[in-house]
């Protein structure tokens, strides 16, 4: 069981560190440069290489698997593909920190409620979905908190600047920042919703085929990311085309640009990989409750130290800093409230 802590903690701080590697790169590197390879190595490459490696009769899986669950799954996993994207282009607009924070927090709210919804409608009003919705509720609160943060931060950098030094109006408000922040969390909570979909693949590879559940898992989060692939993929190749930036692979310098995605990548998946792992190592009940809790807790503080770190932070009024502390308490809080519902007993 402490293994299975240890496991879930390192899968943590990938996951909240996946985006830091996004900060090196140099200022002028194109978003779709940078996040084109990225999302090509999650969702594509990382898959077709691991899949084989890692679990038995990996295609033959897919050719066996029930059409409906192949289909939905692939649709929620597009539809988290534009989550990510939109992640990743808040990182861009308002830093680690807090797009962390929005994404993390708006993504623990619809992936609780959506699968409840969808999956488990009877629920909502037994004590155990009282228990949901209260975690819920908490959740929603610490994420305005954080957009609250979010705003402070912007007037006290703004007051801290003279006028001909302010950012140019080409330059996204810290408002916009933080929508699409909570946007890219409410799509991103769509791989909850796809990973209810893919449980009969996962099944399936278990009693026909033979593997152990976390490799079973891995067969089902290669369908979400191949569904990923379809909308983060070709929406980098519209930019590429759009803003004719496809020469930049060909120019000095491109390697390091690729090594960032590459490692971004990594740390990504390492972060589903090692969440699997470790969860299976956990009595379910634990693994349900204070599992999940820890390694959502940890992921946001992970993200937000990062940001700190770096100086996203740097010159911003003691007030704002105040606020984001106390959103990510209140994020943590929700999660453990979360944690607890989903492990109480069906009524």
């Amino acid at each position: 069981m402490v293994w299975g802590f240890v496991i879930l903690l390192l899968g943590a701080i990938c996951g909240g560190s996946f985006g830091l590697p996004s900060k090196y790169a140099p200022k002028d590197t194109p978003w779709e440069n940078l996040w084109g390879p990225f999302f090509l190595f999650v969702t594509v490459l990382i898959p077709v290489i691991l899949g084989p490696l890692l679990v038995k009769d990996f295609y033959a899986i897919f050719c066996a698997a029930d059409r409906h669950a192949l289909l939905m799954t692939l649709a929620f996993g597009f539809l988290w593909g534009l989550g990510s994207m939109t992640l990743g282009m808040s990182f861009a607009f308002i830093g680690l920190s807090l797009a962390y924070s929005l994404n993390y927090g708006a993504q623990i709210i619809f992936g609780s409620m959506a699968p409840l919804l969808i999956f488990n409608r009877s629920q909502i009003f037994t004590a155990r979905g009282g228990v949901i919705l209260i975690g819920v509720a908490v959740c929603l609160l610490g994420v305005v908190v954080c957009g609250r943060a979010a705003l402070l931060k912007e007037q006290s950098l703004k007051g801290n600047k003279p006028a001909e030094t302010t950012a140019p109006a080409r330059q996204p408000k810290m408002l916009i920042g933080v929508a699409v922040g909570i946007v890219s969390g409410i799509l991103c909570a769509c791989y909850a919703v796809a990973a209810n979909y893919a449980v009969p693949v996962q099944t399936l590879a278990q009693t026909r085929f033979g593997n152990a559940p976390w490799h079973a898992a891995f067969a089902g989060m290669s369908l979400i990311l191949w569904g990923g692939a379809v909308s983060s993929c070709l929406y980098c190749i519209v930019q590429l085309t759009r803003h004719k930036t496809w020469g930049n692979f060909t120019r000095p310098g491109v390697g390091r640009t690729l090594g960032l995605a590459g490692s971004m990548s990594l740390l990504h998946d390492g972060a589903i990989l090692l969440f699997g792992l470790g969860f299976s190592k956990l009595a379910e009940d634990i693994g349900v409750s204070v599992g999940y809790a820890a390694f959502m807790s940890f992921a946001i503080i992970v993200g937000n130290v990062h940001g700190f770190r770096s100086g996203e932070w740097q010159g911003a009024s003691r007030r704002s800093i105040s606020w984001i502390v106390a959103g990510i308490i209140v994020l943590i809080a929700g999660v453990c409230i979360l944690g607890h519902g989903n492990a109480m007993p069906k009524a």
